[in-house]
């Protein structure tokens, strides 16, 4: 029998170690954060419950009533804590070049900027990024990529706070193999449209993004619309779409959606849907009846609003089509020919018979003047079409075609079309998410050299404290369902937009309370309130109300991603 002795070093060395390395394993804390009895609304709809969120690395990996620490642990008692929220129209395309940090975005709980309605950063040509680069406006940039993937690269390289993701536009394609003039394609182009879409999808866009109401994407036929479509549905994507008209026509152009829908094999889209002008206010219930059936049927159209009534664009959705044929520099010059001018003119006074008039629909004093590339016309910022027509002396149509001109743009314009009335019935549609419209800046640089529409700082925070809690249209838990889940269900991510264990850590704590937009037409660079932290990528984004300056946001690619062949 052997002695105790020879084995007493070994077992020394094994209780030594115990005593190591027990309490170092005990204390090793298991996940990176955990955000502490907050109410968590997961992203179904269902009600919420209190309970902790754990994450690890850039996924949740707990969620309910986590044991165990972490490295850093969050109180959120109190708070609402919520899947990042999707913004599916965002135009954040240049503003996160100028900087980063998203914050517009952010600071109302936003994580991923859907990107891509009509126009999208690539494919581009040799032509176009020079027609591009001569034609940027406030926010100078070097045009470094080609292709839609090029861009998402380029973007992550540089470091962005949000995720992004992006269709690719009917009209980049559409401008990149037939320019800008109002002809169809032949067969061997709308072949190289078709192989361009297909790449796009291969790159992860999201589908075909159309916006058909401005020139060139308004030269495009149905038939064109459903070839460049069913090629994103091969991969999995989705068509939506800034139909060719949301006034006097949005009954057709519906009709036209829905078709595109069927032929194609896609799920479709509205873009922002609206009843603009007064004369279409009515239409609503019939718009809805025509989506209902469709759904009834088997397709899925769904939509996204912004909750004000007032859109923005320019002073082209103020003209016919015909004038801007060949791009902006030749409707600028088109506008310094007298006869064409006295025809404009006359057609901008009557709602357009095959274009949408927003001048008509909204009319002179309804139309703020936002946005100038000209410094000179800065000062004319905040002010109606009306009051600048007066100011010079000159018919109010006049005024809008000597703006574009002296401008060298289509000029940022505000118009007053839709009905409060409507807002609030949207908001309740069960397939409606939301979209800003507009790109995420901040109240500082390069960004206060323009207005904005008050939907770039609180689209999202306004529909979570006055159309939620003050006026509860909807129940929280079905306004953030329709922020995350729902967008992302539509968009075929299966990773994000739900408090899911596996999901990517995109994150939002907020106070129901609180949260509020500040933003105005009179004053819109104010941030919205009542967002407290975000994260994005479990990386934190937003700290107490304050940006951290972290830049963790990746592309979000869609479903044909590197499969699309």
């Amino acid at each position: 029998m052997a002695t105790p002795r020879r084995f007493a070093p070994s077992l020394l060395l094994l209780c030594s170690s115990m005593l190591v390395a027990g309490p170092i394993a005990a204390q090793a804390p298991a996940y990176d954060l955990i955000i502490r009895g907050g109410t968590i609304y997961d992203g179904s709809g269902k009600p919420p419950v209190v309970g902790d969120v754990a994450i690890k690395d850039d996924r949740i990996v707990a969620v309910g009533k986590v044991e165990g620490t972490a490295t850093k642990e969050v109180a959120a008692k109190g708070m609402a804590v919520a899947p990042g929220f999707i913004n599916m129209l965002s135009w954040a395309t240049e503003s996160l070049i100028a900087d980063p940090k998203s914050q517009s975005d952010i600071r109302q709980g936003v994580t991923l900027e859907v990107m891509g309605e009509g126009w999208s950063m690539g494919p581009m040509n040799a032509t176009m990024k020079r027609q591009e680069t001569e034609r940027q406006g406030d926010i100078k940039y070097p045009i470094e990529w080609t292709s839609l993937g090029d861009y998402f690269g380029w973007l992550e390289k540089r470091g962005i706070s949000t995720n992004v993701a992006s269709f690719v536009g009917a009209a980049t394609v559409r401008v990149h193999e037939l320019g800008e003039g109002d002809v169809d394609p032949n067969s061997e182009q709308l072949g190289r449209m078709r192989a361009l879409v297909k790449q796009a999808m291969n790159e992860g866009a999201m589908g075909v993004g159309s916006s058909i109401i401005y020139a060139p994407g308004s030269y495009a036929e149905t038939d064109e619309l459903v070839a460049l479509t069913s090629e994103a549905a091969k991969c999995g994507g989705m068509y939506i779409s800034h139909m060719r008209s949301e006034g006097d026509r949005i009954e057709e152009a519906v009709d036209e959606l829905i078709e595109i829908s069927r032929r194609s094999g896609a799920p479709a889209e509205i873009y922002h849907l609206k009843m603009a002008g007064r004369s279409n206010w009515g239409k609503l219930d019939t718009i809805v009846k025509k989506i209902e059936d469709a759904r009834t049927a088997g397709l899925r159209i769904t939509t996204d609003m912004y909750t004000y009534t007032a859109g923005a664009t320019g002073l082209d959705a103020a003209m016919p089509t015909w004038v801007q044929a060949g791009g902006l520099e030749q409707w600028i010059e088109r506008l310094k020919d007298p006869a064409i001018r006295a025809r404009v003119a006359e057609e901008m006074k009557k709602p357009g018979s095959d274009w949408e008039n927003l001048y008509f629909g909204a009319g002179a004093d309804k139309m703020i003047l936002s946005g100038f590339k000209n410094d000179a016309l800065k000062p004319l910022t905040g002010k109606t079409l009306a009051e600048v027509a007066k100011m010079r002396g000159k018919s109010p149509e006049e005024t809008a075609m000597d703006l574009v001109v002296e401008d060298g743009s289509r000029v940022g314009t505000v118009y007053f079309l839709m009905s409060e009335d409507n807002v609030r019935k949207q908001i309740r549609l069960p397939w409606m998410s939301f979209g800003s419209d507009a790109a995420s800046q901040a109240p500082e640089g390069v960004f206060l050299k323009s207005g904005a529409h008050p939907r770039t700082y609180g689209n999202f925070a306004r529909l979570l404290g006055r159309y939620v809690r003050d006026e509860k249209l909807i129940p929280l838990e079905q306004a953030v369902y329709r922020l995350t889940t729902l967008p992302a269900t539509n968009l075929g991510i299966n990773d994000r937009g739900a408090l899911k264990p596996g999901y990517y850590a995109d994150v939002v704590v907020f106070d129901p309370a609180t949260i509020g937009d500040r933003s105005t037409f009179e004053k819109p660079h104010q941030y919205s309130v009542g967002v407290r932290d975000v994260f994005v990528n479990g990386v934190a984004v937003l700290r107490n109300g304050e940006h951290s300056g972290a830049t963790p946001g990746r592309a979000v690619r869609g479903a044909g991603f590197n499969r699309c062949s």
